[in-house]
């Protein structure tokens, strides 16, 4: 299983790094900038492969270019990609935008907290989700 983050910030993508280091996860983890840098990953139109099922995705919500909302409309209309298993990991509350994600299926929205100790609980709970359910290939 495949981890790949998307998110823009620097820090949170170090502090989910570290987290998931922390976890023993020791499957492959890439970092998307953003959604569209997300999506060319996971069609395979970059530089690298695609990246090839199963994956996980943890997903930010505010991102330059196309934002978290944008790359679940996106994903979800694509017949290759909808089934992606996405984990919402936001510093964001807001109603709507918890609501937004749930109405395109996300598996779980988890908020971003400044402890790395709750981060490292969040990525493990990620970790043994991934452990106990069959995921789409």
């Amino acid at each position: 299983m495949k981890f790949l983050i998307v998110d823009d910030d620097e820090v949170s993508v170090m502090k989910i790094k570290r987290a998931i280091r922390k976890a023993d996860f020791i499957n492959p983890v890439v970092v998307a900038k953003d959604g569209i840098d997300a999506l060319h990953i996971l069609r395979g139109n970059c530089c690298q492969e695609g990246l090839t099922p199963p994956y996980i995705v943890t997903l930010d919500i505010n991102m330059p270019r196309m934002d978290g909302h944008e790359f679940l409309q996106e994903i979800r209309g694509d017949t290759k990609l909808r089934n992606v298993v996405i984990f919402i990991l936001t510093t964001s509350d807001n109603k709507k935008d918890i609501a937004s994600a749930y109405d395109h299926n996300v598996a779980g929205y988890i908020l971003k907290e400044r402890s790395e100790e709750s981060l490292l609980e969040k990525v493990s709970m990620i970790e043994n989700f991934s452990n106990l359910v069959v995921l789409p290939r």
